[in-house]
């Protein structure tokens, strides 16, 4: 039986306590039997949601100056609301793109900037050279200003110095005034300092801006009303689907018995709902949270639990993916590769017949991150060590998982996606070496010191620091410069035209924002404790309304 966790109090929410070791999950089943205390009202939360958007719909539709058109979509954006304008909103920026603002607005300047190259309009970042004085140094003193022009700055790509210094001078401006500011305006920058705008985990954001917004005075109550009630459906969606990957975790481990696996199946659907957090993303949650759970379980057999030839058995059952090559493995295999298989077949009945043939690329994906996990093995059984950190990520970068979670996600979303576009997703695309790059540096640093105690394989730091003969402070330094370096060639790609669908671009750049959130202060999927309180605001506790 799974493990339930003791209970403490969440803004009088009663959630499960942190277990006392690592392997017991933190939320047990927890999950199978609990309902948001908004699920009774869900018929009327429904009904006057519905109200509410064609309300807001009306003042989408009538905006027309262009400040007033920038306040209302980042509002939209920020509360999470902006899936239900699509089309409109496209209009508005195209119109706003299009129209003559006053460029001598630094806090209208940045929004605008930010808004458009957000949503792929490459728009020059020499606009920001008027704010410079004779010196080249910034001139403003104005907080909600520098707070725009420092969230826009992070939207760069290389060689825009103009952005590199303005991060620096803003970055300066709002850290020195921060102690100071009024309560609000404080979370805002506060906010802004550990994590930019656009970095930001989108229902996250969300989350937490319901609570910021509530508290402004120049706040729409009809737009805040309808946020409450979009998150807190949401919330309740979230739930439904906590409890069937839940139900299934539970059978896998009564089927496999695999004992030493981690227990984060919360942890793995909170992290896929950091990527697609949309209602009509519900498949595709579920599906990419099992995909998660092989892959944890299959890192876990292949790097620590398995010997070198049971390993290379497992392997060559996966890439065989067919029930008599159960024969291949060793007892304590057997099961958990039979469950993978009968995944995989419950994957295509979910799909429907139309959709069926996209579980091939489920299996084409774990092949790849299988195969990679073979070499590392190699690696790490004749003790080698590459000789560069850009020939560790040629490797690396495609065992983090990240690739196969990214490309995965688009298997359960609808008609738009194709053949040919699993086919192009599967020959590894910019846009994706730029998020695994980030995933794999990201993780690398927040879990390398841990990770080398556990004798595993040398990281990218460790190469790093024998490449480059710097102590692991420094080269954990210069590799977040590589991070910020591979930021600006993912806003490049993202900015570059592309016969691809705009979901894929934005798919992608969420699940970057989602490594960024999970890697920020350390590995929160291994410390999961650190990321409980968020996930209970998640799931747990609902919107006042």
């Amino acid at each position: 039986m799974a493990h339930t966790p003791a209970v403490c109090s969440v803004n009088d929410v009663q959630v499960p306590q942190k277990a006392s070791t690592f392997h017991p999950s933190l939320w047990g089943e927890f999950f199978l039997t609990y309902q948001p205390p908004t699920a009774p009202k869900r018929a009327y939360m429904t009904e006057r949601a519905e109200v509410l958007k064609e309300e807001v719909r009306k003042m989408v539709k009538c905006a027309s100056e262009v400040p007033n058109i920038l306040d209302l979509i980042i509002t939209l954006e920020r509360l999470g609301l902006d899936n239900h304008y699509e089309n409109e909103i496209d209009q508005l920026l195209s119109f706003v793109y299009h129209s003559d603002y006053d460029g001598k607005d630094l806090n209208l300047v940045s929004l605008r900037f930010y808004l458009l190259r957000k949503n792929g309009y490459d728009v020059s970042s020499e606009v920001f050279t008027s704010f410079k004085d004779k010196e080249g140094n910034f001139v403003s003193d104005d907080i909600k200003s520098l707070l725009s022009l420092y969230n826009a700055a992070y939207l760069r790509t290389h060689g825009e110095k103009v952005l590199d210094e303005a991060i620096i001078f803003t970055r300066d401006q709002l850290e020195a005034v921060l102690d100071s500011l009024e309560s609000t305006l404080a979370d805002e920058v506060s906010h802004a300092l550990q994590t930019p705008l656009f970095r930001r985990v989108r229902i996250l954001e969300t989350r937490n801006y319901i609570t910021i917004y509530e508290k402004e005075a120049a706040r729409n109550g009809v737009i805040l009303e309808f946020a409450k009630l979009n998150f807190n459906l949401l919330q309740l969606l979230y739930c439904e689907e906590l409890k069937t990957v839940t139900l299934w975790w539970k059978q896998l481990n009564v089927e496999t018995n695999l004992r030493f696996i981690r227990d984060r199946i919360v942890e793995m659907h909170f992290w896929m709902t950091g990527a697609c957090s949309e209602p009509q993303y519900s498949l595709t949650r579920v599906i990419i949270t099992k995909m998660t759970a092989y892959i944890t379980i299959l890192d876990d057999i292949m790097d620590t639990y398995s010997t070198t030839e049971e390993a290379m058995l497992l392997a060559e059952a996966i890439y065989r993916c067919e029930e008599n090559a159960v024969l291949l493995l060793p007892e304590y295999m057997k099961d958990f590769y039979l469950y993978l298989l009968k995944t995989f077949d419950s994957c295509e009945d979910e799909l429907g017949p139309n959709r069926s043939f996209r579980v091939f690329y489920l299996k084409e994906l774990l092949k790849m991150i299988v195969r990679g996990y073979c070499r590392e093995i190699k690696w790490r059984d004749e003790h080698y060590v590459p000789e560069t950190i850009n020939e560790h990520l040629e490797l690396s970068r495609a065992t983090t998982g990240a690739f196969q979670l990214a490309c995965s996600s688009f298997v359960g979303m609808g008609d738009i996606i194709t053949k040919e576009i699993l086919d192009w997703l599967l020959t590894y695309p910019d846009l994706l070496k730029c998020f695994t790059t980030i995933a794999r540096l990201s993780n690398d640093i927040a879990s390398t010191k841990r990770e080398q105690i556990g004798g595993h394989h040398a990281s990218t730091v460790q190469c790093y620091m024998l490449q480059h003969r710097t102590t692991m402070h420094d080269a954990c330094g210069k590799i977040k410069e590589l991070i910020e370096d591979t930021w600006k060639d993912m806003m490049k790609v993202f900015l570059t035209p592309t016969e691809q669908p705009k979901l894929i671009s934005k798919t992608v750049v969420n699940f970057a924002r989602t490594a960024d959130y999970m890697y920020k202060k350390t590995d929160a999927f291994t410390f999961s404790h650190t990321i409980k309180d968020m996930i209970a605001l998640l799931y747990v506790v609902p919107e006042s309304f």
